[in-house]
């Protein structure tokens, strides 16, 4: 098993350095099984939105690829469903991660509105700090 580094899944996905991405692309194709951190999940959604300022549903579809990929294992991966669950009903997937990472039954406090009306409407557990 290996793990990559989110540059390695970023060159895999946008393919915007050809060189960088064959070599990510030869070395996710000879691994047996790829684990891929929610960290480095988390870094890649960043990069995606942040520094390529691609659409949400560009990054949307970046991040089911690679979850989707045969030989890739995420870590929590019932977490990570959750996340990208509640990534698709407008949470930001950072926000999605971290509710999803607390687990079914806990409550989720933030001083943050929009995380927690957001949360809420998800049908997610969240509550502002009182």
């Amino acid at each position: 098993m290996i793990a990559a580094d989110t540059n390695v899944w970023i060159r895999y996905v946008t393919n915007d350095d050809p060189a960088q991405a064959r070599r990510a692309l030869a070395l996710l194709e000879k691994a047996s099984q790829i684990f891929l951190p929610k960290t480095v999940l988390l870094e890649v959604e960043w990069v995606l939105r942040a520094v390529y300022e691609l659409p949400r549903e560009s990054v949307r579809g970046a991040l089911l690829h690679v979850l989707g990929l045969e030989k890739v294992i995420p870590e929590d991966a019932e977490q990570v469903a959750v996340a990208v669950d509640l990534y698709e009903k407008g949470l930001d997937f950072a926000d999605a991660l971290h509710l999803a990472s607390a687990g079914e039954g806990t409550i989720f406090h933030s001083f943050d509105a929009a995380l927690v009306k957001g949360a809420r409407a998800a049908g997610a557990a969240a509550a502002a700090v009182p």
